[in-house]
């Protein structure tokens, strides 16, 4: 038997229903009988954006509410269009890990979430038909200096008259800017007017040969 007190008790909680389910000492499975107590039944209407669920209660009022239908799993997965249009606009000047670090400092997310890497914008590229104008394999960099203006250490050493293996003892002192994937990947030379002019090194000009005197 229920005493008086439980009873007003019973009665306090029936006009705070809120209070009933946000308390920690309800279960989920009270919850779900409480749900069972107050609701006579639900219609879901289902359309091509949106999902309208129409609540009625046993007290046959009704209560109507529209929820966005989640996304298809390959739509979920899918790199939204602004992202891909971001990399469009960088590619032509950015290297893939410049595009990276770019893209979370706007806060953008691939498809899948995480964070961009230098393969995930590469594979997007590849996916959008995107080419890039800054490619880290010199091999894929016919002219020597890509989009960013960085050039190759071949072109580098053409451009200053020295052999490759200079460029690189002047990377190694630092007399020359660069920037470097990994540690064993390829060298990209930043050469700026003034740097040039300073280690450009004249062409020796070969004396004639003479023949002997007749």
């Amino acid at each position: 038997m229920v005493s008086p007190e439980e009873r007003q008790r019973i009665l306090a909680l029936a006009q705070d229903v809120p209070a009933v389910w946000q308390a920690s000492t309800t279960t989920h499975a009270e919850r779900k009988q409480l749900l069972r107590c107050l609701i006579k039944d639900v219609t879901v209407t289902k359309q091509a954006a949106m999902i309208t669920v129409a609540i009625r209660w046993q007290t046959e009022a009704c209560t109507v509410l529209d929820v966005p239908r989640p996304p298809r799993a390959a739509e979920a997965r899918r790199t939204p269009p602004s992202v891909v249009a971001r990399i469009r606009l960088l590619a032509p000047q950015h290297p893939d890990s410049a595009i990276a670090a770019q893209l979370t400092q706007d806060g953008m997310t691939p498809g899948l979430g995480g964070r961009f890497t230098a393969s995930k914008v590469a594979w997007i590229r590849y996916a959008y038909s995107i080419p890039t104008g800054c490619p880290e394999a010199p091999g894929d960099c016919p002219t020597g200096q890509r989009g960013d203006g960085c050039y190759s250490a071949r072109a580098a050493a053409a451009l200053l008259n020295v052999d490759v293996s200079t460029i690189a003892a002047w990377c190694r002192a630092g007399q020359l800017e660069y920037t470097q994937q990994t540690p064993h990947s390829p060298r990209w030379i930043t050469l700026p007017p003034e740097r040039l002019a300073a280690l450009h090194k004249p062409v020796r000009q070969r004396k004639p040969r003479h023949g002997p005197r007749v």
